[in-house]
């Protein structure tokens, strides 16, 4: 192939895939695609998987995206394409006729440590584990579960839920129904929504940082160190507010700040010298405040 042809799009159904990796014929189920692609310096990968299925990226110091892919039928193509650093796939499906079971792709990739990621699925599980870079995964169905990253997250779903471990840098997320686990963070910026769901944040607050945690009517709990600096408020509609940290909040020593009309009950406090911010809010729900031992 001469080197004009480097970065076209590849298209691969699963039974050509299959032949082209195994030499022969391929059968209707279990088929595997494997793609490598070489890159320079902090690529992008942008995936848009319309079938379900789930989506894994680890990272590694090659440079290099490597892609497997695994289908159960082949009534489902992807596409894989590279523009310089830039590697796009994209799964379609061909027969509009076929049963949920025959449209699973699953994809796993190896990506450098730096790589950006714009991920788009149905129902499968996104998860992203040690890759540095912004990010923008989005899920109908399908939870999110990010370990070890930083950068700029974005995230949303409409009814799957987000589990984020030891994660750094900006956090966004947006959901109807789905509920948000952060865990052991070192966020800087934390936006978190959902209508219904519930919102847990257990983990030390960064000194600077600014936190919204907004749910409908779930939960919002949120468990902070004795170590920790914030401005705390905390406002309810028609929920309850239970604060199991009352001993440890002084009042704000900041600013005066009045709860808005329709929330009628909160907390305002400061805890330690208040140097992040911390906003809680449920409109029908239970926010918890409490200090970790």
């Amino acid at each position: 192939m001469g080197t004009g042809l480097m970065g076209r799009s590849i298209l691969l159904t699963a039974s050509v895939a299959a032949i082209l990796l195994s030499g022969g014929p391929a059968s209707a189920a279990g088929q595997r695609i494997e793609r490598h692609f070489a890159v320079k310096s902090r690529p992008v990968v942008v995936i848009q998987n319309v079938a379900n299925g789930r989506i894994e990226v680890k990272s590694s110091k090659n440079p290099e995206v490597a892609v497997i892919a695994s289908q159960t039928s082949n009534k489902i193509t992807l596409d894989m394409e590279q523009a310089g650093d830039r590697i796009d796939i994209i799964a379609n499906i061909v027969d509009a006729a076929a049963q949920a079971g025959e449209l699973e792709t699953s994809l796993q990739l190896t990506v450098p440590e730096e790589t950006e990621l714009q991920l788009k699925t149905e129902t499968g599980l996104i998860y992203v584990e040690q890759v540095m870079g912004d990010m923008t995964l989005e899920s109908v169905k399908g939870d999110v579960h990010l370990k070890e990253v930083s950068g700029y997250i974005i995230v949303r779903t409409t009814e799957g839920s987000l589990v984020c471990t030891q994660c750094a840098g900006k956090l966004d997320f947006k959901s109807v129904s789905g509920g948000a686990q952060i865990l052991q963070p070192a966020l800087t910026n934390v936006s978190l929504f959902t209508t219904s769901g519930n919102i847990l944040f257990d983990g030390d607050f960064v000194r600077t940082g600014l936190y919204t945690m907004k749910s409908g009517k779930g939960l919002v709990e949120v468990r902070f160190s004795g170590n920790d600096s914030f401005d705390l408020q905390a406002k309810t509609a028609t929920g309850t507010v239970d604060n199991q940290a009352a001993a440890f909040l002084k009042p704000d020593s900041h600013s005066v700040r009045r709860f808005a009309s329709k929330f009628t009950k909160g907390v305002i406090g400061t805890f330690g010298a208040g140097l992040a911010k911390v906003e809680l809010s449920s409109y029908s729900g239970t926010i918890r405040i409490l200090k970790r031992d």
